[in-house]
């Protein structure tokens, strides 16, 4: 007889269950006395293990399946908070910043990747003329914000995203510019 498979969490379930973990970690930090203290302590070394069985796992698995098992996005999180991911902090922020590159573009900017210095990640912006082109909303600052929390969520180790922001110059006909009939 065959047992019943177990439940997969859909990622909005896992997302629920994230939330609720730091709510009642954040209330049990903030009470007092010994059985906190032992409780604290109990997640911590359940963490600590944990993250030894998914590197042991990582061990075994070649470097497709490692790659694989990263893009998952709770998996390479948990590698992440285990510092156990196969790829580096740079590799996994110059691609959250290629994956909404095309977001940009179609409010008429754009943005690159331009490295990391130290622990402080740099990206190119370049805004459409007049801030961020139409529809862009409240301007450069929500693409900046955006791209900003899309890097350090892909590469949390890094300290701070600073962007190189760049205006790209306004439409200006040729003929303007030409002075016919000037002496």
């Amino acid at each position: 007889m065959a047992e019943a498979a177990t439940a997969r969490l859909a990622d909005p379930d896992v997302e629920a269950r994230l939330g609720r973990l730091d709510e009642l970690l954040e209330s049990l930090e903030s009470a007092p006395g010994p059985t906190t203290r032992s409780a604290t302590q109990a997640v911590a070394l359940l963490t600590e293990v944990y993250g030894e069985a998914l590197a042991r796992v990582l061990d075994h698995a070649d470097e497709q399946l490692a790659e694989r098992l990263a893009e998952d996005e709770l998996l390479g999180h948990l590698m992440v908070l285990h510092d156990i991911h196969p790829e580096p902090a740079e590799r996994r922020a110059a691609r959250a910043v290629e994956r909404l590159r095309p977001a940009v573009q179609e409010r008429g900017g754009d943005v690159e990747w331009a490295g990391v210095e130290g622990q402080v990640a740099r990206v190119r912006l370049t805004t459409g003329g007049s801030g961020c082109g139409s529809g862009c909303g409240g301007g450069g600052s929500e693409v900046t914000d955006a791209v900003r929390a899309a890097v350090l969520a892909a590469a949390p180790e890094l300290t701070a995203v600073e962007p190189l922001t760049e205006t790209a110059p306004a439409f200006v006909p040729l003929t303007t510019l030409t002075h016919r009939g000037a002496p």
